[in-house]
């Protein structure tokens, strides 16, 4: 990645799109799996876990906060993935509807989902791109393109780590209750 950026990038954000077209099309021919739902799940982390190394190490001063991000990311939907498991749910995007309501509306709204999940694949897609060049000039002499998908993006992949956020207490409480069901049943 660090000698050809403009593939990379491409390449990257191709396949978050199609990502998010194969998982419609398994839905719509009816050929969705559990096993496909944890696939979808473990490739996305481990390709958005692929670009934060990369700029962790192409911008040590915030190494730290790319560990973070990585770190919620991974922790967030491991635990999210694995209490929907335990509760029984055919997909991790299965979620009680009387529930949380961010991850209702997270989960219920396909454009939002998609939104969220392409602004903040485009977020760090940028801060890549921008380790090399501004990009294309959108104001001559004053604003790249890629810093204007950044800043655009940045809200949205602010709001997708808040979100991860709630993902991650959530699904801890959901743990945790059913830890305490589980030994009042052994009572």
């Amino acid at each position: 990645m660090p000698s050809d950026p403009g593939p990379a990038a491409a390449t990257y954000l191709l396949s978050g799109l199609l990502d998010a077209f194969d998982g419609h099309a398994a839905r719509a021919l009816n050929q969705g799996t559990r096993f496909g739902a944890m696939l979808d799940m473990l490739t996305d982390r481990c390709a958005t876990m692929c670009l934060l190394v990369n700029l962790a190490l192409l911008d040590p001063p915030r190494a730290l906060l790319y560990q973070l991000s990585m770190s919620l990311d991974v922790a967030s939907h491991w635990l999210h993935l694995h209490s929907s498991v335990v509760r029984g749910c055919d997909s991790h995007k299965s979620i009680d509807l009387t529930g949380n309501p961010v991850l209702r509306v997270y989960y219920t709204s396909r454009p939002i989902l998609f939104l969220m999940c392409a602004g903040n694949e485009l977020f760090y897609c940028m801060l890549y791109l921008l380790h090399f060049t501004e990009g294309p000039a959108v104001l001559p002499g004053r604003l790249g393109l890629f810093r204007l998908i950044l800043w655009v993006s940045t809200p949205i992949a602010a709001l997708k780590s808040l979100i991860s956020l709630v993902h991650l207490v959530s699904a801890s409480c959901n743990m945790a209750a059913l830890d305490v069901a589980e030994r009042a049943k052994k009572k």
